[in-house]
């Protein structure tokens, strides 16, 4: 098999959640696909699977993982309503999420087998990615045992606080879902959920860290200066999407 190391940017802009979810489930099923014909292919027929790299954000939204608990979603429908939030249940791992404005969400669909076949090695280089990024803002992140993300005050954890939530899907080396990373995003919406099901740990944000907004694409330029070094992969700007909403 030939590697490709060569992942394809596009910027989606503010879209809404089940659009940008079909729009991640086509492209990982043409992955699927093209990886199953290679299979029965010559060798010298095979085709190098492509790598797709989306970065968006959502309106108010709540997303629950396949091994989630639904009581961790604190409003009824009511309630949502009145917030201005959908709710969905979907493929990803992990519990209950927040999605909404001031967020970036990254969606790597990615053929592992173009990189490395370890999806721990892949969970931990988007956390790495994330935590080197917030250090480039004076700010000291990284990981809790046996908790999935990125934190603040991880070591002493007198107040810890997730800044970065994480959920994928992976079938035959191919991901889907991804992160989201709190930029400027209104932390009240996490007062209606459980965040990922862990009722004793808090949520922040780059902007409350700092006590003030942060450009979102100054904050995805160096995502993706991080992403490409730590995959060793080339990262191709493809397209630039107009906002939905």
């Amino acid at each position: 098999m030939v590697q490709n190391k060569e992942i394809q940017f596009e910027q989606l802009g503010l879209i809404d959640y089940k659009e940008a979810w079909e729009y991640q489930e086509t492209l990982f099923n043409q992955l699927l696909e093209l990886k199953s014909q290679n299979r029965k292919a010559a060798e010298d027929a095979q085709v190098p699977t492509p790598n797709y790299l989306l970065f968006c954000s959502h309106p108010h939204v709540y997303t629950l993982g396949k091994s989630g608990h639904e009581e961790n979603l604190l409003i009824d429908e009511e309630g949502l309503k009145a917030k201005g939030a959908m709710y969905y249940k979907i493929n990803r791992g992990g519990d209950i999420t927040y999605h909404g404005p001031g967020q970036l969400v990254g969606y790597p669909i990615l053929d592992l087998d173009n990189f490395f076949t370890d999806i721990h090695k892949y969970l931990r280089f988007l956390e790495e990615a994330v935590i080197l990024t917030l250090e480039e803002y004076g700010i000291t992140a990284g990981r809790i045992p046996g908790l999935t993300g990125v934190w603040l005050d991880h070591e002493a954890q007198i107040n810890p606080r997730k800044i970065c939530a994480m959920g994928v899907k992976c079938s035959r080396w191919v991901t889907m879902h991804g992160f989201a990373f709190n930029i400027n995003t209104d932390l009240n919406y996490f007062s209606n959920i459980v965040p990922c099901g862990i009722s004793d740990k808090k949520v922040t944000s780059l902007a409350q860290e700092l006590g003030h907004e942060v450009p979102l694409a100054e904050v995805e330029e160096k995502m993706l200066i991080h992403l490409a070094h730590l995959f060793d992969a080339a990262i191709t700007k493809t397209a630039t999407h107009e906002k939905r909403y």
